[in-house]
């Protein structure tokens, strides 16, 4: 088995030697072995990279990425920690999205707007009253 030092897993990970180093502070990667004082690592990191790259990308937390990669219940299936996990965070996701539409109906009524002051502004007017 080829041993990939800190540099080399970065590299291949398209990520930052920093990242390598926080994700093992974190406990999503396993301690490296070290040789000479530098952290080596077997090939099996960058499978393991991939998934936390996933995971991430889906909006996961640290704590949840743990769980997702057995962490926490190594004899729970995958694909069942990942419905268990999905199902909480499409809420939140349904959360943001109905926020960002709201952000930018805002943001394109402001850019139609002509009011000279903030008092005058009908925009500020119905967010008042919405607020209510």
């Amino acid at each position: 088995m080829k041993r990939l030092s800190i540099g080399e897993v970065a590299e291949k990970a398209e990520i930052a030697t920093s990242a390598v180093r926080y994700y093992e502070r974190t406990g999503l990667l396993p301690k490296a072995e070290r040789v000479s004082g530098r952290r080596v690592y077997g090939e099996e990191v960058l499978r393991r990279l991939t998934a936390i790259r996933v995971a991430r990308e889906a909006g996961f937390t640290i704590a949840e990425t743990r769980t997702l990669l057995g962490d926490v219940d190594e004899e729970t299936p995958v694909s069942e920690r990942w419905r268990e996990l999905a199902v909480r965070k499409l809420d939140d996701v349904e959360a943001l999205i109905e926020r960002a539409n709201g952000m930018k109906r805002l943001l394109e009524e402001g850019l139609a707007c002509g009011c000279v002051s903030f008092e005058d502004c009908g925009i500020l007017q119905r967010a008042a009253v919405a607020a209510r």
